[in-house]
């Protein structure tokens, strides 16, 4: 067993390499921990359903099984000295009840505020920090009392589950309140749901911080495009106001005291025409936003979430190079597998997903450079990604 440091609250102060990282999850998020972990020296195991998933590609070991299956987060926690996850709709209590036997440094607190959306804008409101107006909605009859406070247009989330534009409906007027409750009626139910109002934004934009349980680092502040609600690309850094880029690193510091981060935690924003920081949500792991840091930071995200929950110190991570990340969805993968060749300046990867798919995120591909709007241009003009602008 490796050396470890005095644990307090279920929490290791450090953790030595040698020891063992369990992931729930085995998708990209997880498979570039794993790789972080790897070269930290630690050893990697993985829950995830689909045998040889791209974390299990890097890992030492995969146990195959549902994420809610409490028989295999048992073994998996036994076979682990510390406990991480890569994405938020995990079992909360399933990891309580692991915690004798793994730590799990970023508790559930987080996790459980994340997996609700009413209870994510009410901890971040109680933070002192905006969010879009939002009323927590129940049935037919709560719907229609919400749109009356908040009006149209306004979208309609449920308030647990959905990624990527699931479990979302806009809604713009009552043509489509009248669908949206035509369809429950049809269903018999009406999901738990949240109704948010628009913010009149001139553009989306999300920043990193990362804990160690103490200590505390922020990323740079990206410019986030969105098509067809999947993240396009993100251009490292956005251009804002010093006054824009304080308030961002100030809350994103104040939201992770709250929950005595460790770890890393994405925190998507809208900035408004207006030079407000609105804050849209929370993610609490890496996010696909932060990938540009792999290539562009002296620390990258990764590292910074295996440090975090092995109790190890945190530097500021500094920009070495501004810097444009584009998602390759599953119909990108063959244009831009084409141009390969051609763009020695492509920091390509590639997740290792056994089946292509329309729309689901295969890989990404960073490029360093001294002027993001130019290689933004140039992404564009390849025509791999021709068909988001349709």
């Amino acid at each position: 067993m490796p050396s470890l440091s005095e644990e307090t609250n279920g929490k290791i102060s450090q953790l030595m390499p040698g020891a063992t990282i369990g992931i729930i999850g085995g998708g990209q998020l997880g498979q570039m921990m794993a790789i972080s972990a790897k070269y930290h020296g630690f050893r990697v195991g993985t829950l995830d359903p689909t045998p040889d998933c791209p974390v299990a590609q890097v890992a030492d070991f995969q146990i195959v099984a549902e994420y809610d299956d409490k028989t295999a987060i048992h073994e998996l926690a036994e076979r682990s000295d510390v406990l991480t996850y890569e994405f938020e709709n995990v079992d909360a209590d399933a990891i309580d009840e692991v915690r004798d036997l793994a730590a799990v440094p970023q508790g559930t607190d987080l996790l459980r505020v994340t997996q609700d959306r009413v209870h994510e804008k009410q901890f971040i409101n109680d933070h002192g920090t905006p969010t879009a107006p939002w009323k927590s909605v129940d049935d037919a009859g709560g719907l229609r009392e919400a749109i009356r406070e908040i009006g149209y247009p306004a979208v309609l989330k449920t308030r647990c589950g959905g990624y990527d534009g699931h479990g979302q409906d806009v809604l713009r007027g009552d043509d489509d309140l009248d669908r949206v409750l035509a369809r429950a009626q049809e269903e018999g139910s009406f999901p738990a749901s949240i109704l948010e109002g628009f913010v009149d934004f001139a553009f989306e934009a999300s920043i990193l911080v990362s804990g160690n349980g103490t200590d505390l680092v922020t990323f740079p502040i990206v410019h986030n495009e969105h098509r067809n609600n999947i993240l396009h690309l993100t251009i490292a850094p956005a251009q804002v106001e010093p006054r824009i880029e304080r308030e961002a690193h100030e809350l994103a510091v104040r939201l992770a005291k709250g929950f005595e981060l460790a770890g890393t935690l994405a925190i998507e924003l809208f900035i408004t025409k207006d030079g407000r920081v609105v804050v849209n949500e929370l993610a609490p792991r890496p996010h696909n936003s932060g990938h540009y840091t792999i290539e562009a930071c002296s620390l990258d995200q990764f590292d910074a979430h295996v440090r975090g929950i092995v109790g190890w110190p945190l530097e500021q991570p500094r920009l070495l190079s501004p810097a444009v990340m584009v998602n390759v969805l599953g119909q990108h993968v063959a244009p831009t597998r084409a141009l390969i060749a051609e763009h020695p300046e492509w920091n390509v990867h590639d997740y290792g997903k056994a089946e292509i798919k329309h729309d689901r995120k295969m890989g990404h591909i960073t490029v360093l450079t001294d002027n993001t709007a130019a290689t933004v241009d140039a992404l564009e003009e390849t025509g791999c990604w021709n068909d988001l602008n349709d």
